[in-house]
């Protein structure tokens, strides 16, 4: 499996005011989907198979506290941090999936904290239904144990290769010495990932990941520097500054790799604890439920939009944009935003 930019100031390359297409046409992106405390539980299932962390189904986590809307309407998942265990047991924790299946879109998550800390492996990615990574893997949010620094991660069959570029912020992990660019995640093969350089993608913000014929990039927002379109709900990449990663279609086609996908949320340690610098055993650790009090996710929203291709037909002075109505709306508001924002 597998946020903000570096600089605002970067967006000067990035400064178009309007999505387009190569041949001339323009988009928009349009709210498809909405999730959260009115329709969160409602929308996605909670996963029990076979996976290194005890994943419980929907009766326990709502029995044990472990998934809730708090009072002030704010979506909670969350590790067990209230009973001691023996050695040897597992501690409950939630993992869940979209009913939906999703093929490209814009993918908005505004949340107040993530899970966080030694044998914790917070987690937010989208996943292709079928044998993996046959249908791709695009892990928005991926930390382990105490680190700071969020990981984007691309997991794909064969053929697809991460670009070397300037165009993102964030530093392509290495190995031996070298930028690895190699998206393969079958076998041991690892996937082809970017480490963020902010230290504050787990105390909450904005994360967005774009999916579409253009590439797939992924932005982190602090809360103070979302940008004023995502907060009147009309998002528009194309003025945000630029991403933490890019996977360009010049190296992946992210039609081809990824397709039929669900969101999904989760956390866990695996058999990484050894080399993570954490004191002690996972097994010493996981039996003391103060050690994850921090082990929880509180969620605003996830919002999906989808990519909406509008015609502009030259018919002399002005041109036209030809729209269905609920889309001419749609625009007509974008625009006041606009206006009201110069």
């Amino acid at each position: 499996m597998s946020d903000l930019a570096r600089d605002t100031n970067s967006s000067a390359s990035n400064n178009k005011t309007s999505n387009t297409t190569s041949d001339s046409g323009s988009f928009v992106w349009i709210i498809q989907d909405t999730y959260d405390a009115s329709n969160f539980f409602e929308s996605f299932n909670f996963f029990t198979g076979d996976d290194p962390t005890h994943y419980v189904d929907n009766t326990t986590a709502f029995a044990h506290n472990l998934s809730y809307i708090s009072w002030d309407g704010k979506v909670i998942m969350k590790g067990d941090d209230t009973n001691t265990l023996q050695s040897g047991q597992y501690r409950e924790s939630v993992r869940v999936s979209s009913n939906k299946i999703y093929n490209t879109g814009l993918f908005i998550l505004d949340i107040n904290r993530a899970p966080w800390g030694c044998g914790v492996w917070p987690a937010f990615w989208t996943l292709g239904n079928g044998q993996w990574p046959n249908l791709g893997e695009i892990d928005i949010i991926e930390g382990v144990h105490d680190n700071e620094h969020n990981q984007v991660t691309w997991h794909t069959s064969a053929g697809c290769n991460l670009t070397a570029s300037n165009d993102f912020t964030g530093t392509i992990v290495q190995q031996n010495g070298q930028s690895y660019l190699n998206c393969e995640g079958s076998g041991t093969l690892p996937g082809c990932g970017v480490i963020e350089w902010s230290q504050a993608s787990y105390g909450g913000g904005v994360f967005a990941m774009k999916w579409d014929q253009d590439g797939i990039s992924v932005w982190n927002f602090y809360r103070v520097a979302v940008p004023e379109d995502i907060q009147a709900g009309f998002p528009n990449p194309a003025v945000w500054p630029n991403p933490t990663a890019t996977l360009e279609p010049a190296g992946c086609d992210p039609l081809q790799y990824f397709k039929n996908h669900t969101i999904i949320f989760g956390d866990w340690a695996g058999n990484s604890y050894a080399t993570s610098g954490c004191p002690g055993t996972c097994s010493d650790r996981l039996m003391d439920p103060t050690n994850f009090v921090n082990a929880s996710w509180s969620i605003n929203s996830l919002k999906v939009y989808r990519r909406q291709n509008v015609k502009i037909v030259s018919a002399g002075t002005p041109q036209i944009l030809h729209l269905p109505f609920p889309l001419s709306l749609a625009i007509v508001m974008i625009t006041a935003f606009v206006l009201a924002a110069l």
